[in-house]
């Protein structure tokens, strides 16, 4: 009875060391890179002066002090939501209007030009407008955040549309589909891995606007602690700032793959 009492619990280990030896073998390359960039890194800031390149544990030093004396978290989740809000905004926005230029040619001759007069506007140009239209609250960092996205969203929306196959199109009409139909079973999936390759690409744009979102008229986020730290030659602060983005990125990034893999995981790239 022992005997077999413990061949069961063997057995039901079996698939529980395979998760652990499939996660662990999925965390290799991360945990390896990581490895080799932090000992690289404390060996540059070994060999440059520390008020200009400060060594990680420096840096560590200060996520712990700006949290004690100035609630560092707090400035990453500002600017976090910030991020969230207009992104979420652009795409909301930026996919419909990609969609309907795409598939009427009387809305995209008329929206083209606009859209590609203003894409190749800088977001950190619009920061003055921002403030005078919207003020210094939230509104205007939102804007400026949604302004660095939408276009990206609004251009991959409609090069999907234009991709779908004439065939499928041709073959749904053959048996009768009506435009609603061919829409939602025909057109729409065709076009969805072209918009979440361009939220995906919104999402990057979104983390890279928010500092200029935040530079000007800002006493809240990470934005605001680099125009602080550079005020004052806090390098190890700075530091802290840019690796901050890059770990919120890196983890948005993976959500928003994890998301697509439950919902639609033949579109994951």
């Amino acid at each position: 009875m022992r005997a077999t009492t413990s061949a069961t619990a063997s057995a039901g280990g079996m698939p529980l060391l395979r998760e652990t030896g499939r996660l662990f073998f999925a965390m290799a390359p991360y945990l390896c890179t990581a490895t080799v960039l932090l000992g690289s890194w404390q060996y540059a800031s070994t060999q440059i002066n520390p008020i200009f390149f400060p060594s990680p544990v420096k840096v560590l030093s200060a996520v712990w002090r700006l949290n004690t004396e100035g609630n560092f978290f707090m400035h990453v989740g500002t600017s976090f939501w910030r991020i969230l809000a207009g992104f979420l905004l652009g795409s909301a926005v930026g996919i419909p209007v990609g969609v309907l230029m795409g598939m009427k040619l009387s809305v995209r001759w008329s929206l083209e030009p606009y859209v590609q007069f203003f894409r190749f506007i800088p977001a950190i140009a619009m920061v003055i407008f921002a403030i005078s239209w919207f003020g210094s609250g939230e509104n205007s960092k939102i804007f400026i955040i949604v302004f660095g996205t939408i276009f990206v969203v609004v251009l991959n929306a409609e090069a999907g549309v234009h991709n779908v196959a004439l065939n499928r199109i041709r073959a749904a009409q053959c048996l009768g589909a009506g435009q609603g139909q061919i829409f939602r079973h025909v057109i729409l999936p065709s076009a969805v891995p072209f918009i979440l390759t361009g939220m995906r690409i919104a999402m990057g744009n979104a983390f890279a606007t928010i500092i200029s979102a935040e530079l000007l008229a800002s006493e809240k986020g990470i934005g605001h602690l680099l125009a602080v730290s550079q005020l004052f030659l806090e390098t190890d602060v700075t530091f802290v700032v840019v690796v901050s983005l890059g770990i919120m990125g890196f983890t948005t990034d993976r959500i928003f793959r994890l998301l697509i893999t439950r919902f639609g995981g033949e579109y994951v790239t």
